[in-house]
């Protein structure tokens, strides 16, 4: 192994600048790093644009501020390293609906993700059935198993408080449903509680009194000038090297280390490297991994993920109640299962001349031919939809601006965490130069996929020999 460092970081979305950037702050100080992302720009689902001349989020809106732990979340310490944290806003309307029985009613308190800690409060959406939920004097889960959500909900609370409320809140973040999505994967803390607790009620009560506590500190924020306001920020912090529109098509080891073979096939270029932090999604890290760690690559690849459109229109005085925005079931047969009113929902983004700025989120998993359609037809239906929705005719968009994206969240089925643990035991013993990172294996969220880049990075300088600083 050569005395400095080489390492390459496919993938320049949020989780692999993140790994490099802990890279350029742990890793022996004339380490070289290289970003490889395939398309022509970074930041992943991080992507600021702009509309009537103000900046508007593209892609992933706002991140959590603090940590399972309570603590600050990972993006918030790397902003503070990145000295960005003046730049941190917070919702100014926090109140959010869902689109029921034709209208607008209150998300209910005291839920997690949509499942009740208190059955009476979700009576103004959803029909629980308590009777359902008896102790038969044993955990809910074994130790070691994991469900899907909608399983266990309904099994103990019935089919309405997922149609009507678990479902859209899980919609919303991950475009899935209920009955595909993982606990253990995304309600690790009630997961956690189902395995001691006997009723799904006791369940959701013990896990919402172990989680900290944030009375009068906010839940989310965001960056006043757009979140690529972070991307541009670590890029430079990282010192890396920045390919872009470089894919990489080969992973190759070497006896010291990797090459990477980057370009297109009449022309590539070999890259050598003394070890790779892989963050890119799933599917292609699984073809990248076939010749090199096949099981790895059989246990990784079968992740599915779901599209998604983002339907940004800007609405001249329009009349918008004071919430956030709305989550819709997929009962209520919709197109929309989201939408954000951004001028309303973020202070900073209120403009003096009236404009308002409302996205709405189309597509949920397996319903990908209804993001087929052309733009102008996607648009046009979210306007119409909008204005049912708020039983009102919106006045006709003076700019607007669709967003898709691809193959873009993870479908976490159940088992998921020990497929992925197995996979990086494999590659840790086999491999331990060669590492993985992103919301394909850990979580969505900015704050987690920060996280997974960091302990990538920590694993890449542990295996090289250690920190030199």
């Amino acid at each position: 192994m050569a005395s400095r460092w080489r390492v390459a970081v496919v993938g320049g979305g949020i989780a692999g600048l993140a790994a490099a950037v802990r890279l350029r702050d742990r890793a022996p100080e004339d380490t070289e790093i290289i970003v490889c992302e395939q398309s022509g720009a970074l930041g992943g689902k991080l992507r600021t644009g702009e509309l009537l001349g103000g900046p508007v989020e593209f892609g992933a809106e706002s991140f959590l501020m603090r940590d399972p732990a309570g603590g600050d979340s990972a993006v918030v310490t790397l902003l503070r390293r990145l000295g960005l944290t003046e730049r941190i806003v917070h919702p100014t309307v926090g109140q959010a609906a869902l689109a029921v029985d034709g209208q607008l009613r209150p998300i209910p308190g005291g839920t997690l993700m949509g499942v009740p800690g208190d059955l009476e409060k979700v009576a103004t959406v959803a029909r629980p059935t308590p009777e359902a939920d008896h102790d038969g004097g044993a955990p809910l889960l074994g130790a070691t198993d994991d469900v899907s959500v909608g399983a266990l909900v309904r099994a103990r609370f019935g089919d309405d408080v997922v149609d009507r409320l678990v479902d859209p809140m899980l919609g919303g973040v991950y475009a899935g449903r209920a009955d595909d999505l993982s606990l253990a994967t995304t309600m690790p803390a009630l997961a956690r509680a189902a395995r001691t607790r006997h009723t799904l009620l006791d369940a959701v009560r013990a896990a919402q009194a172990a989680a900290p506590r944030y009375t009068g500190q906010p839940i989310f924020g965001t960056l006043d000038g757009g979140l690529s306001t972070l991307v541009e920020a670590a890029a430079t912090a990282s010192g890396a090297t920045i390919r872009t529109n470089a894919a990489v098509r080969e992973l190759t080891p070497t006896g010291t280390g990797w090459r990477l073979t980057v370009g297109p096939t009449r022309d590539p270029e070999h890259v050598d490297v003394d070890a790779v932090v892989l963050a890119v999604p799933a599917r292609p890290a699984a073809r990248l991994l076939t010749d090199v760690a096949d099981a790895v690559a059989a246990k990784i690849g079968g992740l599915d993920y779901a599209s998604v459109a983002l339907v940004t229109l800007a609405l001249p005085e329009p009349t918008l109640p004071q919430l956030s925005g709305f989550l819709v079931p997929s009962t209520e047969g919709l197109l929309i299962k989201a939408s954000t009113f951004f001028t309303t929902k973020w202070g900073h983004l209120r403009r003096d001349d009236g404009v308002a700025l409302v996205r709405a989120s189309v597509g949920r998993y397996g319903d990908e031919a209804q993001l087929q359609r052309p733009d102008e037809d996607l648009a046009a239906t979210v306007h119409r939809e909008l204005s049912a929705v708020l039983g009102t005719p919106l006045p006709a968009p003076i700019a607007g601006h669709v967003q898709r994206w691809g193959g873009a969240l993870p479908q976490y089925t159940p088992g998921h965490l020990d497929r992925i643990a197995a996979a990086r035991a494999v590659l840790r013993a086999a491999h331990p130069t060669l590492t993985l990172a992103g919301a394909g294996y850990d979580g969505v969220g900015i704050p987690v996929c920060v996280r997974s880049g960091e302990t990538a990075a920590e694993e890449i300088i542990t295996a090289l020999g250690g920190s030199a600083r």
